[in-house]
């Protein structure tokens, strides 16, 4: 392609200089000027291919953010990475608990310490009313998550001191440093972890999820938490 090219572009000049009564091109000066246009055409006519300066992208987004004394951004970012990884899509079955409370592991911790009786954990968590699930969010439209309703992205308890739902403590057991888990607990549980003022709380300026939880409990109030454990001690 490009030769032919190539060849055009010198008989072309070959033409003009014959038309404006120009010196006439012997055989030698045709395959010269055919192989100077050559190196024209395949300058002119080449696809351009974009620089590859051998950088990972991801890599960089994995640096520390600078002014994040906390880490929030810097978590957050990396949740964001992991997010839509194939394994998820995997159809894992859930572990259901005596009480009817169930569970599935999305990913797994590091360390040798899990989430037990007396566990003093950090975390950070959405909750989701299941029967308001939506086409864009099956899981359920979320009334609390610690991104949205804390100051520093998480939620600080102690296993076992009733601060949370006792399902909730249940369903978390032998989690690991940095394991994420969903956990749904059944609706009879929810209505009773309201009496005993035990369910985290959308914020004042959460107005969504203010209405989501109270709207809750005039339906099934079964609750799909999503959690994230940051710290075990």
């Amino acid at each position: 392609m490009k030769l032919s090219c190539a060849y055009a572009i010198a008989f072309i000049l070959i033409i003009g200089n014959k038309v404006l009564g120009l010196n006439p091109v012997n055989r030698r000066t045709f395959f010269r000027n055919a192989g100077a246009a050559a190196v024209t055409s395949t300058i002119l006519i080449s696809p351009s291919t974009n620089a590859n300066a051998g950088v990972d992208p991801n890599a960089l987004r994995s640096l520390p953010v600078e002014g994040d004394n906390t880490g929030v951004e810097t978590r957050l970012r990396q949740i964001e990475l992991n997010k839509n990884r194939p394994e998820d899509t995997i159809d894992v079955p859930w572990t259901v608990l005596e009480d009817g409370v169930q569970y599935r592991d999305y990913r797994d911790g590091k360390g040798d310490v899990e989430v037990s009786d007396g566990s003093k954990v950090g975390v950070e968590m959405t909750i989701r009313c299941k029967s308001f699930a939506t086409a864009q969010e099956p899981g359920g439209l979320k009334y609390f998550s610690t991104k949205d309703d804390t100051d520093f992205n998480e939620l600080a308890f102690t296993v076992g001191n009733g601060e949370v739902l006792a399902q909730l403590e249940e369903g978390m057991k032998g989690m690991k440093r940095g394991s994420v888990r969903r956990i749904e607990i059944p609706t009879q549980y929810v209505y009773a972890a309201k009496k005993a003022d035990q369910l985290p709380l959308p914020s004042e300026k959460n107005k969504d999820g203010k209405r989501r939880f109270d709207n809750l409990f005039k339906t099934d109030a079964t609750l799909i938490v999503e959690v994230l454990v940051t710290r075990i001690k």
